[in-house]
């Protein structure tokens, strides 16, 4: 906060304070010419109106509040820049790395500072820890249906990756669908574990440079053909001629690889599962600029025995019957 807006916000909480203090210390007293206990003279519906003073009990609540409001503006970082003289964070601010953010979570804990978050994330350890290592001593295969760690599984699933593969894991353009058999680096349990332990980098390249604008063209004929789609044969055929560029990755027949450990997988080029969208505009913009899709490791994240309850719901979630 800049140092103008840490100053508006002093000036106007504490001008704020002293007009409520005014305020309630105003209407203690009488300043009408009726007397205390008698009428003012109106009255409405057979409703009089008296004049008199704000119940005694009321008051008080009203002080007490004002020194509550005092005292928690002393102790809590409420004003501008000021931390408070407890030193109470509701959490690490400005972190960027995982590795800041255990850092400075590593020094809350050894210097006993009050970071809420840090203190929660360690109760919640103390609490629910040894239950996730219970469910990761147990193989993904068997874990993954068990509906006690399918539902820990799905709430774990919709915090953390949602955001990218849909509620209901359906995935969308960009983000692969986890419910089908289409698994581009290995479906199964261990390998779906590795993915989310280590993440997946993809690395389609760019031809435009080596193709041309017309050999982009005739490579998108081509690869549409091998998808059983209707094409320009002339422009289909020039583009086979030119496949032998993508052979290496997706096969000479088309039908892509699996990768192996870390390492690249080639999607299938003659089914209809498109990641970025199988139009002739999508797939021609594949070809021409590339696709770098990036699957983030979650093992610093979340940990490796919640990776594993990950890893048995989403295999439950292609796999739905035993």
């Amino acid at each position: 906060m800049t140092e103008f807006w840490h100053w508006w916000v002093i000036i106007l909480t504490v001008t704020s304070l002293v007009l409520c203090f005014w305020i309630i210390t105003i209407n203690l007293k009488n300043y009408t010419h009726v007397g205390e206990g008698e009428s003012m003279g109106h009255e409405f519906d057979g409703i009089e109106e008296m004049n008199n003073p704000l119940p005694k009990w009321w008051t008080y609540m009203f002080y007490f509040i004002l020194v509550w409001s005092i005292g928690y503006l002393f102790l809590f970082p409420s004003l501008g820049n000021y931390e408070g003289a407890l030193g109470w964070k509701s959490s690490n601010q400005g972190i960027v790395t995982m590795a800041e953010s255990k850092k400075l979570a590593q020094i809350a804990k050894d210097e006993g500072l009050l970071v809420q978050l840090n203190q929660e994330e360690v109760v919640a350890e103390e609490l629910y820890g040894p239950i996730f290592k219970a469910m990761a001593d147990t193989p993904i295969l068997e874990l993954a249906y068990n509906d006690d760690a399918f539902k820990v599984g799905q709430r774990l699933y919709l915090q953390n990756c949602a955001l990218c593969h849909g509620s209901d894991a359906r995935g969308s353009r960009g983000f692969p669908n986890l419910t089908d058999s289409d698994w581009l680096y290995g479906g199964a349990p261990e390998t779906i574990k590795a993915t989310l332990m280590h993440g997946r980098v993809g690395a389609m390249p760019a031809w435009e440079a080596s193709l041309g604008e017309q050999g982009v063209q005739e490579m998108t004929e081509y690869v549409l053909k091998l998808a059983g789609r209707k094409v320009n044969d002339k422009l289909a055929e020039a583009g086979k001629a030119k496949f032998v560029m993508c052979a290496a990755c997706h096969g000479q027949d088309g039908r892509g690889s699996v990768a192996h450990g870390l390492s690249f997988g080639a999607p299938n080029l003659t089914d209809n599962v498109w990641l970025y969208g199988g139009s002739r505009r999508a797939v021609e913009e594949s070809i021409r600029s590339g696709r770098n899709g990036v699957m983030p490791a979650w093992k610093d994240i979340l940990g490796a025995d919640k990776v594993h309850v990950i890893s048995a719901y989403i295999y439950r979630k292609s796999h739905p019957n035993q």
